[in-house]
């Protein structure tokens, strides 16, 4: 609960508007901190809000070219990993997945019936009292791609569980060697976590992201500009997390 709170906290917008909101109380008593403070989240706020700028910070993370690690001639199982959920989804009378967890779904779909390789979905429940997103993952998988899912992982609550928990499913299995469907900005801390967890992983990456400074467009601040860059920032801060723990 504390972690959550914490990274809610430090993600933006809500640290820029609690930068914002300092700099007001302190107007009287420290102007020239309080124009700092003000002028500083406002200018993050336009900056991080710039989709070309959101674009460089997660072509950042990608480690590697599309499709450069992706051979599943040389793997014995495909590893799903969720990403977000939508608890309340009374069109399909019960939760479901959300739309990063359904791009990394659609993938390995592909790449499931392409390869015939069995596949693992890993996902702890979203939140206290829900059930868990690979039960979500593996009703989408079945029942809409009509692709079997052999295990489902129920337990995991971050990247590093979902290495953990995964590898003692495949591993009792004999399986060593997987690929680790995720996003290609998710993909270097997640092989990192997997090979840690004494498995022989490579990406099966989804949802890719290229510069296009030509565009105009891509100048102009947007919500979704600012959606990116905070899945730029998160995973930023997880990987700095990761290396310190």
């Amino acid at each position: 609960m504390f972690i959550s709170a914490l990274k809610l906290l430090v993600m933006p917008p809500l640290c820029l508007f609690v930068c914002a909101a300092v700099g007001l109380l302190l107007w009287r008593r420290a102007p020239r901190t309080a124009r700092w403070m003000i002028g500083l989240s406002s200018a993050l706020l336009v900056l991080l809000s710039i989709p070309a700028i959101a674009a460089a910070l997660l072509i950042g993370l990608q480690n590697s070219p599309p499709g450069a690690e992706l051979d599943p001639a040389d793997a014995q199982a495909i590893v799903v990993l969720g990403a977000d959920a939508n608890v309340f989804a009374p069109e399909y009378n019960k939760a479901s997945v959300g739309p990063l967890t359904l791009e990394r779904l659609r993938y390995a779909a592909r790449i499931g019936r392409q390869s015939r390789l069995p596949l693992l979905v890993s996902a702890g429940p979203p939140r206290r009292g829900a059930p868990a997103l690979a039960l979500a993952m593996a009703s989408v998988l079945e029942d809409e791609f009509l692709v079997p899912v052999r295990w489902k992982e129920t337990r995991a609550m971050d990247t590093r569980q979902n290495a953990q928990f995964s590898a003692e499913l495949l591993r009792a299995e004999g399986i060593e060697r997987v690929l680790v469907v995720t996003h290609a900005w998710h993909g270097p801390r997640a092989l990192a976590e997997f090979r840690g967890a004494g498995l022989s992983a490579r990406l099966a990456g989804t949802g890719w992201r290229e510069s296009r400074p030509g565009d105009l467009r891509s100048w102009v601040p947007s919500a979704r500009g600012l959606r990116d860059s905070s899945w730029a920032l998160h995973e930023w801060i997880g990987r700095a997390w990761y290396a310190l723990v």
